[in-house]
């Protein structure tokens, strides 16, 4: 497939690098409150004792049970709050744990969750899966290319409007759109690009992408980020979060 003059793999068959297909013809060249129990109609002539006496027992008696009740009431709350906020502390942390991977011969760099596995895809340079879920991934490829930055092909909206075309152009898709687009400056004040948009198809669902893309040295890097974003499985903020994290952490580096 050819992006601006670019020649990715033919090989390489996964979905989210596809969206890239189309953009210009190829290069000929190229192949996320308890209530004491205290009684309101306490009545003092039914006893045959002295409503004084009868006060000071109900004094004596209910109220020190009642604020027993209370505190276990109010020990027992606090104990499964506390465990419900470790619990919780735990997971995110286990989360948010990220580690930087770096490919010092393609020249990028980037960060990926840590409990997400390495895995080979013919055409991929490098492939990364959530383990408990293998639809969502983190994946690069990198290609040669006769540009020498992004703005040479285009502003990040006509980018994105080109990438949302060819997604919507596929049999499968249901339903594509982009939420957002953006340009920030990487290693040596290179132009990236950014973009995130969703989209629904007959094979996978409802699925949220993120993806950035930057040339540097005649060579086009491409980073998909795929994550179901489906009713059962939404993608929450935190899940966000982190996505957005690695999608900011893409950059080139010093090749060797």
């Amino acid at each position: 497939m050819a992006f601006c003059g670019i020649s990715v793999p033919s090989n390489f068959h996964h979905p989210r690098f596809l969206i890239f297909q189309n953009l210009i013809p190829p290069s000929p060249t190229t192949s996320y409150k308890p209530r004491l129990p205290f009684s309101s109609s306490t009545s003092h002539t039914s006893y045959s004792f002295s409503p004084t006496y009868s006060c000071s027992l109900k004094s004596s008696e209910t109220i020190p049970i009642a604020l027993r009740r209370r505190t276990i009431s109010l020990s027992i709350l606090g104990f499964l709050f506390s465990k419900f906020l470790f619990s919780s502390d735990a997971l995110a942390s286990e989360e948010l744990e990220l580690d930087r991977y770096t490919d010092s011969k393609e020249g990028f760099t980037l960060l990926v969750p840590s409990s997400w596995i390495k895995v080979d895809k013919a055409g991929a340079t490098v492939l990364f899966e959530d383990a408990s879920q293998k639809a969502n991934n983190i994946g690069v490829v990198v290609s040669p290319t006769r540009i020498s930055s992004l703005g040479e092909f285009g502003t990040p909206q006509f980018v994105a409007d080109k990438l949302i075309q060819a997604e919507r152009r596929k049999e499968s898709t249901k339903e594509a759109e982009v939420i957002s687009v953006s340009e920030r400056s990487g290693h040596a004040a290179l132009q990236v690009y950014e973009f995130e948009y969703k989209v629904d198809s007959t094979r996978g669902g409802l699925k949220r992408v993120f993806s950035a893309a930057f040339v540097s040295s005649k060579r086009l890097y491409i980073l998909n980020i795929s994550h179901s974003d489906g009713s059962e499985n939404p993608l929450d903020m935190e899940k966000r979060m982190i996505l957005e994290q690695v999608l900011h952490s893409f950059n080139a580096i010093s090749s060797t």
